[in-house]
């Protein structure tokens, strides 16, 4: 298994156990979008509020891949309730997936490519500030990650790796109930 397989399934891990006891679910319930949100959140490529790609949140593992868009990845998963997938416009490579499907709670963890932009402009390579600005209610889960409630869906989250200089490299757009990871 490679470093980066190891970095996502770590990082999901961290995201489930974190972001489950730091108490995204409440946050989630307060949250609310604005009209420039929700209109910006339709634009053709936006990584969220609701999926990536074609691909949505929740949408079943029959779904998903009846969009023609996903393609399976063998190998382990990191729980046996899920499955390890791409989005065939953006593989990974051989030991990194682009998103988890649950088996229970459908698309769960969509990762972002790179190139993608969240409808508030933020992706990899973002800065700290960037991120800061963008989301005023940022929050740090347990885990240590950086994490917000998504605008424009309250039901769904983004959460942030930054390396040692403030740089995001990896983000995800996930559902608090996930189970593919803990």
């Amino acid at each position: 298994m490679s470093t980066h397989m190891i970095v996502r399934t770590g990082f999901a891990a961290a995201l489930a156990g974190g972001l489950l006891l730091g108490g995204l679910a409440p946050a989630a319930q307060a949250a609310t979008a604005t009209a420039a949100v929700t209109a910006a959140a339709t634009a053709a490529g936006s990584f969220g509020p609701y999926g990536y790609g074609g691909v949505r949140l929740g949408m079943s593992a029959k779904t998903a891949k009846a969009t023609g868009k996903v393609v399976a990845k063998g190998g382990s998963a990191p729980s046996p309730t899920c499955t390890g997938w791409d989005l065939k416009a953006h593989p990974t490579g051989r030991d990194s997936v682009g998103l988890f499907i649950s088996k229970k709670h459908g698309v769960a963890v969509i990762f972002a490519p790179k190139g993608a932009r969240t409808p508030q402009g933020i992706g990899l390579g973002s800065t700290k500030q960037q991120l800061k600005r963008a989301y005023p209610k940022l929050k740090t889960a347990a885990s240590g990650y950086p994490y917000v409630t998504t605008p424009g869906n309250p039901k769904a989250y983004y959460s942030f790796l930054l390396d040692a200089k403030g740089t995001i490299y990896e983000m995800a757009l996930g559902l608090p109930q996930q189970d593919c990871v803990n």
